[in-house]
């Protein structure tokens, strides 16, 4: 794939005037947007009206034809982009284009949404398959990171896979959860043949964090996780010392300690987990293993996963699984 240059300030500024600032204003009309999603939206249209100065004489939204478009699609496509990514730069498109429909009918009756059906979308390419790791491969991951001394993403690792969260979410767990006292209680759960049992439950909870869900704060959630992670964290925060960044998860610099970047963790995917494991590792695929992991080798159910992974529907949960009731995750904590 060609990677597209970002944007110049030059260029931006040599863009239509009257796109810069529909655009300015859409965005900022869009509350529903996280700023994640905020963010791409503004980088792929930008693209967009930055191809438009190049190929159509810079026109404005309001005056772009469907064959038109095509040819910027057709663009991405001969750069090699991905069909999602090609989605993606669309939909900001299409979303802009349905936005100077309904709220400036009055001044241009005529504008019709020029991405139409008649305009396919690139079929989707090879997709690798996703293999999760299982918990004997987390298992060997955590020993080979351990020969090394690499705390911090042992923690990550165990962390981020017992929570099943998401990067974002990762990148937001305080140092001081160390300090945390357990959640101590008995509770009957399943065994493994059906019949109920009375066991301990034990698990430390976080204070609150803004997970993935509508609106800019996202859903905030309490995330769950037992001393397997809790030792990891005291290991990894012994062995980091004194430092003024509060943040869990840090990159150090000569002159500064700071929290990581998204990036960050794909960085340690590609780098060490992947190497390690011997295939292709993305930070979202611990969600996969984690929902494996509690339905089929561990065998509870579907609405644990779902509980524990935030999910609104267990048809959410069942495509992570491959082969506000607080408590009805506690029997993954269950000695």
């Amino acid at each position: 794939m060609q990677k597209i240059v970002p944007i110049t300030n030059e260029e931006w500024e040599s863009c239509n005037k009257f796109n810069r600032d529909i655009m300015e204003e859409f965005l900022d009309n869009s509350t529903e947007l996280s700023p994640q999603s905020l963010k791409a939206y503004r980088s792929n249209l930008m693209i967009w009206f930055n191809w438009v100065r190049e190929n159509l004489e810079n026109k404005r939204q309001i005056d772009i034809k469907s064959r038109e478009y095509l040819r910027y699609q057709n663009w991405l496509v001969k750069l090699e982009h991905s069909s999602s990514d090609i989605h993606n730069k669309r939909s900001a498109i299409s979303t802009l284009n349905n936005y100077i429909m309904l709220y400036y009918e009055d001044l241009y009756p005529t504008f019709h949404n020029f991405i139409n059906k008649g305009i396919k979308q690139p079929e989707k390419a090879f997709v690798h398959p996703k293999i999760p790791p299982t918990k004997s491969e987390m298992a060997m991951m955590i020993e080979k990171l351990e020969e090394k001394e690499d705390w911090q993403k042992i923690a990550y690792l165990k962390f981020t896979f017992e929570t099943g969260c998401r990067r974002a979410e990762s990148r937001q767990l305080l140092k001081n959860i160390i300090n945390s006292q357990p959640v101590i209680k008995t509770k009957k759960v399943k065994n493994e043949d059906g019949v109920d049992e009375v066991k301990d439950i034990k698990y430390y909870k976080t204070p609150e964090i803004r997970c993935k869900g509508k609106g800019k704060t996202g859903k905030p959630r309490r995330l769950k996780f037992s001393d397997y992670a809790m030792d990891a964290l005291k290991k990894w925060i012994e062995v980091r010392g004194e430092d003024d960044c509060e943040f869990m998860f840090v990159v150090k610099t000569p002159t500064e300690v700071h929290r990581v970047g998204e990036s960050t963790f794909n960085q340690w995917a590609t780098n060490t987990f992947a190497k390690i494991l011997g295939r292709r590792f993305h930070p979202h695929i611990l969600r996969e293993s984690r929902a494996t992991s509690i339905v089929v080798e561990e065998g509870k159910s579907i609405e644990a996963a779902q509980k524990l992974l935030g999910h609104n529907s267990s048809e959410t949960t069942k495509i992570y699984v491959i082969n506000d009731d607080d408590d009805e995750d506690d029997e993954l904590f269950a000695d």
